[in-house]
């Protein structure tokens, strides 16, 4: 009863429109204070569980994300990709797809994605006659790689809930990210096609060069931060703050669109953002603290065995569950929330939390464009002044693909274990 009780005080504060951090923080208060626990020894919870190398990471990735946003990193692998596949029939959507996979590449994260593309492609595709839903739609959609492909913020959080290899994560993302960009890629030559959408000029071989070489900066990031890492040269953490080094390095010196003096305005946005992740993972951690001390985990598991649940049938149950929660929930909190009440569901069924990680990462994909609280589809309203419904629109193609990309994911789990079984022998 307690356990019901706190989620519908739970759900019911945030459907009042409080904030995330502040419905997590109070809710676990209540929730200790009237089981009697001393509240000094739950500030030391929060202490011992914020006490975690891999959390390091998500300041110093999210602060190289903004620097590469804003520092001209982004507009380098937008002219990148349009080298190679601009000259196609929907070539600008295409180089969306391909650049947005390469950022993400460097980011970890779905919004600053959606945001650096947004700003340079979307203005890009209206002035070549793209109609502008479906430049909003592509730029949305492809924004979401940047929790799927490594390095992934989202994955970082549920490594430390799950106590998981960030590298094995990391690793879980690439072949199901590498399916869902050719998914997108297919989508958009079809609608190309359909709409008949210009192919772009093609290049002389000098402007080739020259644009290649210009990029080539930029493009060293991905194997700094993922060679670092699987080379064994540098931790997750380590990984993280030499991004943020290079970013800050190459867009005051290669790429010259951030000055000297805006350092310290762009570390700040980047630090504004990564403390409001933090205080959200602060929250939840508390809550999540109080769901295992109440005994919940092990009640649900012993009901699951008794009722003979299959481990698809979990799965899809708990697809839905995410799929639901997303339309008003932050992917974070879904993670914080959700994963420390079905982590021994998962060992009792079989299921391998490096599958679950990347289902759960697909369900945050698809919770950024599912409104009324889709983070990308606000983020491309605000940059085009487009109204959202339009946004919606043009994400729906894109919504619909996702929804069968997720299906395969949860019923062909090799396509999430099977690289990192074949490098960690897991």
């Amino acid at each position: 009863m307690p356990f019901l009780t706190a989620f519908g005080v739970l759900f019911g504060a945030l459907a009042a429109g409080m904030p995330i951090f502040l419905v997590l923080g109070a809710t676990s208060l209540l929730l200790f204070w009237i089981e009697g626990e001393p509240l000094i020894g739950v500030a030391q919870v929060v202490v011992n569980r914020l006490n975690s190398a891999a959390l390091i990471a998500v300041p110093f990735f999210v602060i190289a994300a903004t620097f590469m946003a804003k520092g001209g990193v982004a507009r380098a692998l937008v002219d990148f990709a349009n080298a190679w596949v601009g000259r196609l029939q929907g070539g600008l959507g295409l180089v969306c797809v391909v650049a947005t996979t390469i950022f993400a590449a460097i980011s970890g994260s779905s919004v600053a994605t959606a945001m650096a593309m947004g700003t340079v492609l979307v203005p890009a595709m209206m002035q070549a006659r793209y109609e502008r839903h479906f430049a909003l739609g592509v730029v949305g959609a492809s924004g979401t790689l940047g929790i799927l492909i490594p390095p992934s913020l989202g994955m970082i959080i549920f490594a430390l809930v799950a106590d998981e290899s960030v590298p094995q994560l990391f690793l879980a993302g690439v072949v199901p990210g590498l399916i869902q960009v050719a998914l997108f890629v297919v989508i958009v030559l079809v609608y190309a096609r359909r709409k008949n959408y210009p192919a772009g000029e093609p290049m002389s071989r000098d402007e080739f060069i020259a644009v290649n070489l210009h990029a080539l900066p930029a493009l060293t990031l991905p194997v700094i931060v993922l060679g670092g890492i699987y080379g064994g040269f540098v931790t997750v953490t380590e990984a993280a703050g030499l991004s943020a080094i290079v970013a800050i390095a190459l867009s005051v010196l290669v790429y010259k669109e951030c000055r000297p003096g805006q350092i310290l305005e762009f570390m700040a946005d980047g630090v504004k953002s990564a403390g409001s992740i933090i205080i959200i993972v602060a929250g939840a951690m508390l809550f999540g603290h109080w769901i295992i001390e109440s005994g919940a985990p092990h009640t649900l598991v012993d009901w699951v065995i008794d009722q003979e649940i299959e481990a698809w049938q979990f799965l899809l149950f708990m697809n839905v569950i995410m799929l639901i929660l997303g339309t008003f929930l932050e992917g974070i909190s879904i993670i914080l929330i959700t994963v420390p009440l079905v982590l021994p569901l998962l060992q009792a069924l079989g299921i391998s939390p490096i599958h679950y990680a990347i289902i759960v990462t697909v369900n945050l994909e698809i919770g950024l464009l599912t409104p009324p609280i889709g983070l990308n589809l606000f983020v491309l309203s605000s940059i085009s002044k487009a109204p959202v419904t339009e946004v919606v629109r043009g994400v729906l193609p894109f919504f619909v693909g996702m929804l069968a990309f997720l299906m395969l994911i949860t019923f062909v789990p090799v396509l999430s274990t099977w690289l990192p079984g074949l490098v960690f022998g897991r």
